[in-house]
């Protein structure tokens, strides 16, 4: 496995400090691999063996720790001297009120502790209330493009066109590259997608009508990169399944969808008007292989798989990225990094002069003169009047 370096740079100037270190990403995305990377350089550094404490609360054999008493009772029977200990808790939301237990050790131990968990509530609620201002949180995603190559090692062009074809289809969980065939690969994203959606979501949040939520997050992750409203999607059940859904059902269900961080909901911004827009959305997936599983003997969606993979090394490079609204004229991204900020329109293909129009046309109402790009898989440059165009796959190894 490679090693996460964009995530360790930002994670190793607190490996000493105080705060409580929270990792949060989407099932198997490598979390667990990422904290043993952080384990294996406090080694380097001459931290004892003894004095590194990690437990996985997915494994059978730490099923006897349910709550917080219990992880309490354990943790204090292995800390036996003054040192300073590091505590590493994966997938710490399967133990019940976590959270005092965690706020208990800070107050009374010398100890720099590290967790993971696989939902976007975990800094919510409780945490809040025990560990305000107390935590550094960081958000773990599946394998980048650019890591997928340094992964398989691939330095011909080829090589990379042919790794992109697969990547576009499969996606980036990092396990799946441990895979020889197809079979293999639909079984193994398939079972992860279960996992996802019964013990991250139906469990969780206790759904009682799971044929339809089944529908709902089936219907979501096979047309990534689209319009929604609860509104236009509550209409297309009503017309498909002559099945009447409530607005606020389905605004839950894709909210459970978020938090369970199968999906990405990204805001709409008005760029006249300088506000956020309420009501319409658009939902990315964090890992376009989840949608193939469910995506079989549909055409392929290239443009929208295209965008979802660009929004995805956009957010997973730190920016803050929105949707653009100008009057008549959709940007496909806003995004921001601090005193940063660039404009990116994706397209498959500029296949005539129509779609060029289109796609550098979009930028004629804006007036600043932050960078704007044209991003889509052609070879030919056809950059125009400051407007950038580039290679998607250039981009993404930049």
């Amino acid at each position: 496995m490679i090693i996460r370096e964009r995530y360790l740079s930002k994670i190793r100037p607190f490996y000493d400090q105080d705060l409580i270190k929270v990792i949060m990403g989407i099932r198997r995305c490598g979390k667990s691999v990422l904290l043993l990377q952080i384990i294996e350089e406090l080694e380097e550094k001459g931290i004892p063996e003894s004095q590194i404490i990690y437990i996985n609360f997915e494994n059978e054999d730490y099923s006897f720790i349910k709550n917080d008493i219990d992880l309490h009772n354990y943790i204090k029977k292995k800390i036996v001297n003054k040192e300073k200990y590091y505590l590493f808790f994966d997938e710490i939301q399967n133990v019940k009120d976590w959270e005092k237990a965690i706020n208990s050790f800070k107050s009374s131990k010398n100890v720099s502790v590290f967790i993971t968990g696989s939902n976007s509530d975990l800094l919510s609620g409780e945490l809040a209330t025990h560990l305000a201002g107390r935590y550094v949180s960081f958000k773990l995603y599946p394998l980048t493009f650019g890591e997928v190559c340094v992964l398989k090692n691939l330095k011909e062009r080829t090589e990379i066109e042919d790794a992109f074809d697969d990547y576009i289809t499969w996606g980036g969980m990092p396990q799946r590259f441990m895979l020889t065939d197809e079979m293999q690969t639909r079984t193994y994203l398939s079972d992860i997608y279960d996992s996802i959606v019964v013990k991250d979501i139906i469990t969780r949040f206790g759904i009682k009508d799971i044929d339809l939520f089944n529908r709902i997050v089936e219907y979501i992750v096979t047309t990534p990169s689209q319009n929604f409203s609860a509104e236009s999607l509550s209409n297309y059940f009503a017309n498909k399944d002559d099945r009447e859904v409530s607005k606020i059902t389905l605004y839950n269900y894709l909210e459970y969808m978020a938090k369970a961080m199968l999906i990405n909901k990204v805001d709409r911004y008005d760029i006249r008007g300088k506000r956020i827009l309420n009501g319409k959305y658009k939902y990315y997936l964090t890992d376009l292989g989840l949608g193939q599983v469910k995506n079989i003997g549909k055409r392929p969606q290239l443009d929208a798989y295209l965008e979802n993979i660009v929004y995805n090394e956009l957010i997973s490079r730190g920016y803050d990225v929105k949707i653009g609204n100008l009057e008549k004229v959709e940007i496909d991204f806003i995004a921001t990094r601090f005193k940063e900020k660039i404009y990116i329109q994706v397209a498959y293909i500029l296949a005539d002069d129509t779609v060029i129009d289109r796609e550098f046309g979009t930028y004629k109402g804006i007036e600043d003169n932050y960078p704007k790009y044209v991003l889509t898989m052609d070879k030919h440059d056809f950059s125009q009047e400051g407007i950038i165009h580039k290679n998607v796959i250039d981009w993404l190894l930049d």
